[in-house]
């Protein structure tokens, strides 16, 4: 079976779902998920997305904050262009009806995550990405021009390889003409050809026993723009967050958000119950994520404990304010108001991805990656908190509207013949070699 179309968009995170609304304008849209819509990365995510909206901040303060915590490995003309149009992208998805907290004037709360100099984090309390997911979703299943295929799973990225052509990294002009894509109730291989293919396929944390991911993040966008050639970057960087809670065994981990610190809670050490960040950093509980984790691992250590203690007591208005979090805790039989929360680093943000360039495009024509399959430079060694929605909203709107000139001029590929299992290129590790 095979269908064509003007975009095909495979994952249906942010980036995914906020692509395709701004593609649409320009031709029809196919969107792939290989679950339900609303299973991504975004869903699932706590925290925010990071921009300046006070006087008292600025774009240098954000730009600043991004190159620190990347390490010195940012591209930084990406992180100041991105942080320059992140005001105007975020206005864009509260066009969409996304509703982040205000206070009783009706101005934006905005709070300070870790490795951020100014409060700058929009929050829909603690399920932002619920918010965003629930909004754009609507706004997709709405739109007369988008198609969406739930339980698709994408196998292959289809290039000159399958036309019988020997492609390396070397070849000039590697092209990508769409999928071969698993219909998993059926067992059906659709071949789904389009002029445009994006990968927001999301990261791999399910490739670490302790993640915050969802079963689905499992690296298959990466994993295909490999195999077709695509030129990938800095894969040894995974970004873990501080604070899961320690539950063993639970898969994927319940993250504890980092706004929670930023409203007041710390962490402390498991056997004397004192504050310890100080020693690792003169930001302390507020430094970049890395710092934090590996500050929770040494203590850990120390204490020959698996965990460390969030004190979040201090917070004003806990249930109010983190009502996801307190809820979670409650049935877990621990009051966050009241007891101390055993915390533990989980695997949370895959930084490397697919080499892309400041509009989403990847080393193979007609081929964009964009969220966090990606690799654009923005988070260098290590993300800022609450900068991947920011990125994901930048990049989608870029690649579309780079698109948006070249879609006529991209004819399709006839000659693409269905799925054949021994055309998929072999695995170095499984080629044989005979004497």
């Amino acid at each position: 079976m095979r269908v064509e179309t003007d975009y095909l968009v495979i994952g249906s995170g942010v980036a995914g779902l906020f692509f395709a609304l701004k593609a649409a304008a320009y031709g029809e849209v196919l969107l792939l998920t290989k679950d339900q819509i609303q299973e991504s990365n975004t869903t699932y995510a706590q925290g925010g997305i990071a921009g300046v909206f006070s006087s008292q901040d600025s774009f240098e303060a954000h730009i600043q904050d991004t190159l620190t915590a990347g390490d010195g490995l940012c591209r930084e003309a990406v992180v100041r262009s991105v942080i320059q149009e992140a005001p105007a992208a975020i206005r864009e998805l509260m066009a969409y009806g996304v509703e982040f907290d205000r206070d009783e004037t009706g101005q934006l709360l905005l709070a300070r995550e870790g490795g951020h100099s100014h409060p700058r984090v929009l929050h829909s309390r603690d399920a932002t990405g619920a918010a965003i997911s629930k909004a754009l979703i609507a706004a997709v299943q709405a739109h007369p021009r988008i198609q969406v295929w739930e339980g698709v799973f994408a196998l292959d990225l289809i290039t000159q390889h399958h036309l019988g052509i020997y492609v390396n990294r070397g070849y000039p002009g590697i092209t990508c003409y769409g999928v071969y894509a698993l219909e998993i109730a059926t067992g059906k291989i659709w071949t789904i050809l389009s002029r445009v293919t994006v990968l927001a396929a999301g990261g791999a944390g399910q490739v670490y026993p302790v993640t915050t991911n969802p079963p689905t993040a499992t690296g298959d966008g990466v994993a295909m723009a490999l195999r077709a050639k695509a030129r990938i970057a800095n894969m040894e960087f995974y970004q873990f967050h501080p604070t899961a809670l320690y539950e063993p065994d639970k898969r994927p981990a319940f993250l504890l958000t980092e706004a929670l610190r930023g409203a007041g809670a710390t962490l402390v050490d498991p056997l004397r119950h004192k504050p310890f960040m100080h020693k690792y950093d003169p930001r302390g509980d507020l430094a970049p994520r890395d710092i934090v984790a590996r500050a929770i691992d040494t203590e850990s250590k120390i204490a020959g404990l698996p965990y460390v203690f969030l004190d979040a007591r201090p917070v004003k208005n806990l249930p109010e304010n983190f009502p996801t979090i307190y809820q979670y805790c409650l049935k877990k039989g621990v009051d966050p108001t009241q007891d101390l929360l055993p915390v533990a680093p989980a695997a949370h943000y895959m930084v490397g991805g697919i080499d892309t360039d400041p509009q989403g495009r990847t080393s193979i024509q007609r081929l964009y990656a964009i969220g966090e399959v990606s690799y654009t430079g923005l988070h260098g060694a290590n993300r800022l908190a609450s900068n991947s929605l920011l990125e994901a909203l930048v990049f989608a709107r870029r690649a579309a509207q780079d698109t948006r000139d070249k879609l006529a001029s991209y004819t399709g590929q006839k000659e693409v013949p269905d799925w054949d299992p021994p055309r998929q290129p072999p695995s170095r590790r499984t080629r044989t070699h005979q004497p």
